[in-house]
Order: C-alpha cells, then structure tokens, then sequence
C-alpha cells in the first residue's frame, strides 16, 4: 500500500471520526498515538499498518470487526482505476461468469489471498453495476454474490484438493482440508466482495457517508427491529458485561442515596449552641431499601429481540432489586419469571421456551396491548405497589385493536413508576396502528432502539 491520496491525516480523522459514529470511544490521545504508530510502520505493508491503528485505537476485541471494515474504507487496497461504468443485465450476461468461477475455485484451492482479493474486485465491477443515471450508478455486493454464488463450488474445491493430494484419495484430502474449511474460505472470499463493493461505493458518494450508513456497528449498536438471528445471538453475549456495569453504577447510585439529604429544621436548631452557624449539617438518614422490579414484555414478532435481550439483562441484575417479576404477552398475560430464571442457561432458546411453556396468546397470534394490559390490571394488580417500577416492553402497535389506555392508567397508578421502552423511533410513533403517543400521556415513553441505549435507560431510570 503506498501513501493514501487526499492525506494521510484527512484519512486518519476521517477514520476516528467513523469509529466514534458507531460508539467507539476514542480520545484525542489516541488519535495522536495511532498517527504515531503510521509514522514508525509506513505504509509499504498495509496490514502491518491495519494492526497498529487496531493496536492504538480499539480497547475490545470485538471491536475489532467493525474496525476491519471501516479501515477499507480509508485505507482502500487498490484504487478504483478500472471501475467503468456500472454493469446493465446484459453486460452482466457478457462477462465470462464460467472462467470467472473456474479461477475463483482455483484460488480457494490455493488459499491465495491476493487472487481472491483480485478476483472479488473483477466480480463487482462484472457482475455488481447498477442503474444507469450518473446519480444512481452503484455496486451491489448482493447483486454480485447472486450471480457468481460461490457457495456452489464447495465440491469444484474439494475435487481440486483430491487430485491435488494424490491418486485422489480421500482420507488424504480430509487430513489436510475439511469442508468447513472450504466454507470458511469462501465465506472469507464474500466478505472482500463486500468491502471492495462498499470500497467502490465510497469512491463515488463519500467515505464519511458509507461509513455511517453501510457499515454494520458493533453489537451494541445494531438495531434491536433489524437484527438477524447471527446479530442477536453475538448481541446476547454482551448481557453479562453490560450487566456488570449497571450493577456498579446501581450500586454506587445507592451508596450516594444512602448519605440522605441535607435535614434543614435539624441543621438549624443544632447551630443555636454556635451561634446560628450550621458547623454540623444533619442528614435526614434514608431507610436502605431495595426496589421491586416488574417488566411486562411484548414477545411478538420482531419485537420479541427487543424483549428477550432485556428480560435477559434484568435477570442479570436480579440482585439489585428486592423481588423481580416477569411478564410476557402477545394477547394474553402470563408470568414467566421462572422460565427466565431457567433461560440463563439457554438464552438464544428462551423466546422459543416462552411461546411453548407460556400461554401468551388467545385465539389469534397477533399483539393486542388493550387486552393484555386489561387482563395484566386485573390478575397481577398484587405484583405492583408503591415501591414497584413497571417497565412496559413493546412498541405500542395495537393491530387496530383497543388500547384500553383505563387499564394502563390503573397499572400507573399503583406503582411508584412506569416506564414505557418503544424500540421503534419516535418518527414511527402513532403512525399506522401504533397508538404510542396516547400510551405516553399516561407513562415516560423512551426510544430505546439497541443496546447501548438500552443501557443508558436502565442505569439512568432503574430505582435505587
């Protein structure tokens, strides 16, 4: 890699500055370290300069993937010198897909990086193009990866690697390669059609812009309504990190609580015996009592991510709270405290569990909040009091049913507070058949669309 055009600093800033967009905290001090580490490594060997920005800039290693694909971006491999115009059907139709395939199946063989990086760079510009107005023209790695399908080649690669080995024989060829292998290199192989599709991309629409937009963050920041089961399944891991954070925070929120305020008719009365000046403040001391929790969660459809990735997390907060309470619906309210006890063990299982196990819906599969919130109010009133914070998970989408906003009010009422977490964004809200803004003038209503701002919510509302 030679020295990147259009400065190294632009290139360096516009890097931080993206890794910040997706939450990345990364300070001033970095920032000058990581140009420090440029200047000893050079840019002769890009992947020596990739590992030290990694090395200065990220404090987890799971960052390290978001990292990867905004580092592409500004630190492209090639240059796009020979991308021409966006490819219609019919050029796509003219390229030679076949030789293409038989030379991409050689390079998995081989494991050669540089072809396979070479080869991606010839499937985009042959088979990615689109449109055909200058405003509009793109590449699509999707569009690309539909047409090559590399994923059929598995066999094409294990028969190179057979004849490779010798007389063909198998168990040569399974001491040496397995099928997962193979997956994993050509799986390796769409991941650089990706980025010298987004690479391409940049080119023409701005770095700045494809890396706010078309980069995925990290698990964190994925959005709870549009993250795939791979996405939520690397999101649950970070529960029990994030629980382990909040119960810190919680913890020294209660301590501070604990001092009590300042009694003023007791400071007073105290400064008569030094002449009226209060030389010893008196607190009015609080009664160290933890809070009771209660969550009632929509587990329907896509909202049901949302839904088990807290459930999860309040379980693991359970020892901050005196007694904590489980609810789930669809149209029909059922505890489900114990299953989320039990799901600890299993939690990408634990939405599956709840629809078996539980009985959450009626005589229809859709959500229906009036219902659920009516039927809640009148068999659980027990589970809520004046110490009880309810926190109502869903997106307030009634299915044009009734919302019963009484049966909320009455849920409102007896507990000390309610807090609605909508993981839709506020411009959705009331639109189609959501009735969120009717909900919120009964209840807080907060946007919590992932996981960090999940976070936020719980360690700024939770009670101490």
């Amino acid at each position: 890699m030679t020295t990147p055009p259009g400065g190294v600093t632009d290139r360096l800033t516009g890097l931080v500055h993206a890794l910040r967009a997706h939450g990345l905290s990364i300070g001033t001090g970095e920032s000058v370290d990581a140009g420090h580490a440029l200047e000893a490594v050079g840019f002769t060997d890009r992947e020596r300069a990739r590992e030290a920005l990694a090395a200065t800039l990220l404090h987890k290693a799971g960052q390290r993937p978001l990292f990867d694909r905004v580092f592409d971006l500004y630190f492209p491999l090639t240059a796009a010198a020979s991308d021409g115009d966006p490819s219609s059907p019919d050029s796509a139709q003219a390229f030679d897909r076949a030789a293409l395939r038989e030379r991409l199946a050689a390079a998995l063989a081989a494991d050669d990086g540089s072809a396979l990086t070479r080869l991606a760079g010839e499937a985009v510009g042959g088979l990615g193009g689109y449109g055909s107005a200058p405003g509009s023209d793109g590449w699509s790695s999707y569009q690309t990866l539909d047409r090559l399908r590399p994923e059929t080649l598995l066999a094409r690669v294990r028969d190179m690697l057979r004849e490779a080995g010798g007389d063909g024989a198998e168990p040569a060829f399974t001491d040496r390669l397995t099928d997962d292998e193979i997956r994993r290199r050509i799986e390796a192989f769409r991941e650089r059609v990706r980025a010298e599709a987004r690479r391409r991309v940049a080119e023409r629409q701005g770095r700045d812009r494809v890396a706010r937009r078309a980069v995925a963050g990290t698990p964190e920041s994925v959005d709870f309504l549009l993250a795939g089961r791979a996405q939520l399944d690397e999101l649950r891991t970070t529960v029990r990190p994030l629980a382990r954070k909040l119960a810190t925070r919680l913890a020294a929120r209660r301590r501070r609580a604990a001092r009590g305020r300042i009694d003023l008719r007791r400071t007073l009365r105290g400064s008569l015996s030094t002449g009226g000046v209060p030389m010893r403040p008196v607190l009015r001391r609080r009664r160290p009592a933890r809070p009771e929790l209660v969550l009632l969660c929509d587990v329907s459809g896509s909202v049901a991510g949302f839904a088990n990735f807290t459930m999860l997390l309040v379980q693991a907060l359970h020892d901050q709270f005196s007694k904590v309470r489980v609810f789930a619906f669809v149209n029909r309210v059922d505890e489900v405290t114990d299953l989320i006890a039990r799901g600890a063990a299993d939690p990408a299982g634990l939405g599956a569990r709840i629809l078996d196990e539980a009985v959450v819906t009626g005589w229809h599969g859709q959500s229906d909040y009036g219902t659920a919130l009516g039927e809640f109010a009148e068999r659980y009133a027990d589970a809520v009091g004046p110490r009880t914070a309810v926190f109502v998970l869903g997106d307030a989408r009634t299915n044009m049913a009734d919302p019963n906003l009484p049966a909320l009010k009455r849920i409102a009422d007896r507990a000390r507070r309610v807090h609605w977490l909508n993981p839709e964004q506020p411009a959705l809200w009331s639109t189609g058949d959501s009735v969120a803004h009717a909900y919120a003038e009964l209840v807080d209503m907060h946007s919590c669309r992932n996981a960090r701002q999940l976070g936020e919510l719980v360690g700024r509302l939770l009670p101490v």
